[in-house]
């Protein structure tokens, strides 16, 4: 099948003019560096975090070349202190927080009969613990004061998850990131539940195939052409287009949206 071009790249329209986000593993070309200058062209000021500091400290100097209210600080969501100080960092900065974007997760192949236990346990502490710990701190945040309210509720305040299609659907060898997602998606629920009185609104993402250089590095060239024949598009989403509905979910324009766990796909039903 051929694929059907990418579209052209949307400008930005200030949908999140003077709002401040959290932006987890966003070093680099993939989902959630592209959030993080999307975020950016919409008017918002950005602290980006990832556990690659390199990568960070480079991605920082190519955004503030082009952009101002950005700033980074590397962390590691599985370690409680690095995520504490991450958040305390952005409402230090800027006396506020608005948006978190919970984009860290870590994948892998393995057939289930074959996976130790390190090999779970770490796709699981990346990607479901990791979206723990920081959505508890976010949350935290948020209820504290830290954020800027108005926009959103009674206090206010988003949390946006990055899940995966693979929570809905079976893959051979992703059991371990499978679940995470899944669980990922669960968490974004109960979440939102709680979250509801304090005026803050928490949804996720679901992803199909994003292509980006990390992802063409741990998945096999069959497996690639596999997956994209699978998008009724015949080709993968380009990060951004992934990023744009980020933002619609960290927008006003999805102010009754709370608990949803939204595709970003184009597979065949």
């Amino acid at each position: 099948m051929t694929g059907v071009e990418s579209p052209a790249y949307v400008p930005g329209h200030g949908l999140l003019k003077g709002r401040t986000a959290v932006v987890t593993a966003a070093a680099g070309a993939g989902i959630g560096g592209a959030t993080a200058r999307r975020f950016l062209e919409e008017g918002a000021r950005v602290l980006i975090s990832d556990a690659h500091a390199r990568r960070l400290k480079e991605y920082e100097a190519e955004l503030a070349g082009e952009f101002e209210g950005v700033s980074a600080l590397a962390c590691d969501v599985t370690d409680e202190a690095q995520v504490q100080a991450l958040f305390d960092t952005a409402v230090r900065q800027h006396g506020r927080l608005d948006i978190v974007v919970n984009n860290a997760g870590l994948g892998g192949t393995s057939a289930l009969a074959d996976m130790s236990d390190e090999q779970w346990s770490k796709v699981l502490d990346v990607t479901l613990n990791g979206t723990f710990r920081c959505t508890r701190a976010a949350l935290r945040a948020f209820r504290e004061g830290g954020q800027g309210g108005g926009h959103e509720g009674r206090h206010g305040g988003v949390i946006v998850n990055n899940a995966s299609v693979v929570g809905w659907r079976a893959q051979a060898g992703q059991a371990h990131y499978a679940a995470a997602k899944a669980g990922v998606m669960a968490l974004t629920r109960c979440a939102a539940i709680e979250a509801a009185e304090h005026g803050v609104r928490v949804n996720a993402v679901s992803p199909s195939l994003a292509m980006h250089p990390h992802l063409v590095k741990v998945t096999t060239p069959e497996l690639l052409e596999e997956l994209t024949a699978r998008e009724a598009f015949g080709r993968y989403a380009e990060p951004w287009e992934v990023a744009n509905v980020i933002v619609f979910l960290a927008s006003g324009y999805s102010s009754y949206m709370t608990g949803e766990i939204v595709s970003v796909s184009s597979q065949h039903a």
